[in-house]
């Protein structure tokens, strides 16, 4: 195998093959290879998506490190890095390992940690359950744990400790490492994970936090699938679907992107919190505004009438004792913002301080760090709310992260992959970079250590001067423990804070004890 290039920051492997072509609606396997040289110098397919992109021959991954051992001399812990291994989101619908807001050139020199990431099998294709006994789901689930396996086999080639993986992931990435925590199948086969923006809950959440049975996926998305290809009456319907284009299957108006309970990969419909098999390493967080992007940004002051067409439905009192409508001048915004808490608390806050909560009550991690972002740099594609982007002001001709703004759902990623330059955008004022450095040292520095707060003698080593005055200004990042819910609020400044909103969280019905 041959590099594509050793750039300033990383040696880089695209397109490596982890399983061969699957066969629609079946588990993918390892791929055995060959002893013959194979290049890896460009990104695989991506795998079906919508109703024109992608491929079913999708199965690659992508490597970023910092060093490569030699050949034949990898047997040696003692240079070997730690691994960081990505598992996108896209709400199991869209996205790939090859997407560029991933790059991991800057996450693998700056954090000095080997990253992976990977495709998987997306939508129908990678998650359709029938009730036929047989096609169980999970398809795309299972394809991640088959790329873990690889990379435990084979990431000694490429400088990394295959005793040292660090499963992290983003919205349904995050949901992904979360059921792969949950997973017999993934049991042993990681140190530590990290979760980003995981959902749960409510609306849009509910489905991330109470897995369907296969019956309950039949009855929401795989009758409607078999309706529209004229399916349902074949005596074999997984035969007809696999007659299907691709594309037509994934571009349908109901699709299946569901991980279900298929008593192999998945066994339980919520999350095991207690009785811990192999406790293990955790850190997890939101931006403060995660929810907003779940919304559309409203054409009427009717709360009620916002609220349900954006599927919400919460009794009015409990409305206007939590989340109440601010008084400003624009009823619109105003409205937004006080929906946006509700959309955040619902589907991401309140879920993901049960699981902190509860798994400490159950003695299932290690350890826990949680945070929640206050600073963000959006994506320019997504989701397109102009309130997810700082004010322009004369000063701030890109905008002034330190007036009020929503820090939106994928606001972390730029950050966290060190990628802001990477993509060509403009520093939007003398925080962005330092504040970046610090978002990347911290995630790196727990794969590294499981600690997110760098040991000072790596940062002083490396000149890495802005993370070094950051932590002596606020503090070392503090543990959650049973009886101390505490946070890093992750801004510039960070600071230290305790776990928020539990009286909303009570309130719609997603408490601390959610998961007990």
């Amino acid at each position: 195998m041959r590099s594509r290039f050793r750039d300033r920051t990383s040696f880089r492997f695209y397109g490596i093959r982890y399983a061969p072509k699957p066969e629609r609606f079946t588990y993918s396997i390892p791929y055995q290879g060959s002893n013959d040289t194979v290049s890896a110098t460009a990104f695989g397919e991506t795998c079906t998506q919508g109703s024109t992109s992608g491929s079913e021959d999708c199965l690659f991954l992508n490597i970023w490190t910092p060093y490569l051992p030699n050949p034949g001399n990898t047997s040696s812990h003692g240079s070997l890095k730690p691994v960081m291994f990505w598992v996108h989101g896209g709400g199991f619908v869209s996205g790939s390992g090859s997407d560029n807001t991933f790059d991991g050139g800057s996450l693998a020199s700056r954090g000095d940690v080997v990253l992976v990431t990977m495709n998987y099998r997306l939508s129908t294709l990678g998650f359709l359950a029938l009730d036929d006994g047989v096609t169980n789901g999970n398809f795309g689930l299972a394809d991640q744990i088959n790329a873990l396996d690889w990379v435990r086999a084979h990431i000694r080639d490429f400088g990394g400790d295959p005793d040292s993986i660090t499963i992290f992931g983003q919205s349904a990435g995050a949901a992904s490492v979360r059921a792969i925590m949950e997973s017999p199948k993934g049991l042993g086969k990681f140190a530590a994970a990290i979760s980003m923006s995981n959902l749960g809950g409510l609306n849009y959440g509910a489905p991330y936090s109470d897995y369907y049975t296969i019956g309950q996926e039949v009855e929401v998305a795989a009758r409607g699938i078999l309706d529209a290809t004229n399916c349902t009456g074949d005596v074999s319907q997984v035969d007809c679907l696999r007659n299907i284009p691709a594309n037509n299957l994934t571009g349908l108006s109901t699709v299946a992107p569901y991980i279900v309970v298929d008593g192999t990969y998945i066994n339980s419909e919520t999350l095991t919190l207690t009785g811990p098999e192999a406790p293990y390493r955790l850190m997890m967080g939101i931006m403060r505004e995660d929810g907003a992007a779940f919304l559309s940004y409203p054409t009427t002051t009717n709360e009620t009438a916002f609220l349900a067409a954006n599927g919400w439905d919460i009794p009015q009192s409990t409305l206007d004792s939590l989340f109440p409508i601010p008084g400003g001048t624009n009823q619109t915004l105003d409205l937004f913002n006080a929906s946006s808490r509700l959309a955040t608390d619902g589907i991401f806050r309140c879920a993901d301080e049960s699981i902190v909560y509860s798994g400490l009550q159950g003695g299932r991690y290690s350890s826990v760090y949680y945070y929640e972002f206050e600073r963000s740099y959006q994506l320019d594609s997504w989701p397109g709310i102009s309130v997810c982007q700082p004010p322009v002001t004369p000063c701030h001709p890109h905008g002034d992260p330190g007036l009020p703004y929503l820090r939106c759902h994928s606001g972390d990623l730029y950050p966290v992959f060190g990628n802001v330059a990477f993509q060509g955008l403009p520093e939007r004022d003398e925080y962005d970079l330092p504040f970046e450095q610090f978002a990347l040292d911290s995630f790196a520095s727990f794969a590294r250590t499981y600690d997110p707060n760098p040991d000072e003698g790596f940062l002083a080593a490396r000149g890495y001067s802005n993370t070094s005055s950051e932590l002596r200004r606020a503090g070392l990042w503090k543990p959650a423990k049973k009886g101390n819910l505490t946070l890093r609020a992750l801004g510039w400044p960070s600071y230290q804070d305790s776990f928020r909103e539990k009286p909303q969280c009570d309130g719609i019905g997603v408490p601390l004890t959610y998961y007990s």
